[in-house]
């Protein structure tokens, strides 16, 4: 008797345990079921992250070729690109569309630093709350920026001194031409001014600035040369600053003043296939675009991303402007 109770109780305990097995297999499918159809529905409502790239000047020429490597970049990593900026050079503009970047929460901003405060703290509130912010062509010092990208501006302005010298014979008068106050133009007229202090017989007459306006290059080229009549070669910072040059030289003294512009513009390159712009430092803007998203895209990933991050310069002359071997103007 004894024997079958316990053979029944064996029974019950073996029922028991397959019932629970049972509930919990079943169990087990429902809850995979579930975690499929949220990790599902999840893949299927992700957003694209969203960068707001805000421009010094929207149809800008150098700010447009922005906008195409960080567009390319945009596509590659699959992120949303929205580019703006004001439609004239605007600084205080500039500060109401971060503003409203970061009202918008947006994933990231890539900026052109202003060396302003009120932007700094904007850079720093974004920060702050989680979004990333890149500082491209102009970098914002002082700033929680993540990192900067672009022209390694001190080593430009050392450049276009290099050149300038070498053209000179390391001896002449020169006028320079900035684009405005920035912190790159502050860069590169530094780097420039340090190359040229080496030699004794290099003399800067003047330094004015074209406020990035074609017109105003003109304006302060044509009262350089009327200043210091005997200035044989003026130096641009900016992209307009070449052609507007040319344009004073032309009016005020067309033989004997070599141009030495920088970025290549089309008006640019025409003009020193003409050799009458010597050579023009070049940035890659469309690099910086490319490069800024390639590194908001290995901060998302958990990579450490360096604190600056400059893109290349070359030289265009005649000779290679084509992309050819001739030689260079003299």
């Amino acid at each position: 008797m004894s024997n079958r109770k316990w053979n029944l109780g064996l029974l019950i305990l073996f029922a028991v345990f397959v019932c629970l097995l049972l509930q919990f297999l079943f169990s087990a499918l429902r809850i995979r079921g579930l975690v499929r159809d949220l990790e599902a529905h999840g893949a299927a409502g992700d957003k694209p992250r969203h960068v707001v790239l805000i421009s010094q000047e929207l149809d800008n020429p150098f700010w447009r070729s922005v906008e195409q490597g960080a567009a390319e970049a945009s596509r590659q990593y699959g992120m949303e690109l929205e580019y703006t900026g004001p439609s004239r050079i605007n600084a205080a503009e500039q500060v109401k569309l971060l503003e409203k970047a970061i009202a918008a929460k947006a994933d990231a901003v890539l900026v052109q630093g202003i060396g302003d405060p009120q932007y700094r703290n904007l850079i720093d509130k974004a920060a702050a709350q989680g979004i990333p912010v890149i500082a491209v062509d102009t970098d914002e010092p002082g700033s929680k920026r993540l990192t900067y990208v672009g022209t390694d501006n001190l080593e430009a302005g050392k450049r276009m001194g290099e050149l300038v010298a070498q053209s000179a014979g390391n001896a002449g008068t020169i006028g320079v031409m900035v684009g405005d106050q920035q912190e790159n133009q502050k860069l590169r007229l530094e780097g420039f001014r340090s190359v040229i202090g080496r030699y004794p017989g290099l003399t800067i007459t003047g330094v004015r600035s074209s406020n990035i306006s074609r017109l105003q290059a003109e304006q302060q080229g044509e009262d350089l040369l009327h200043r210091y009549p005997q200035t044989g070669y003026m130096v641009g910072f900016s992209a307009l600053d070449g052609v507007g040059m040319l344009e004073a030289a032309g009016r005020i003294r067309s033989q004997g003043v070599r141009i030495f512009a920088f970025d290549d513009l089309e008006e640019t390159k025409e003009a020193i296939r003409q050799c009458r712009i010597q050579a023009s430092v070049v940035q890659r803007p469309r690099e910086m675009g490319f490069d800024a998203v390639s590194l908001l895209h290995d901060y998302y990933q958990g990579k450490t991303v360096p604190a600056q991050h400059f893109t290349a310069i070359t030289v265009l002359d005649k000779s290679n402007v084509d992309g050819g071997n001739g030689e260079a103007c003299r």
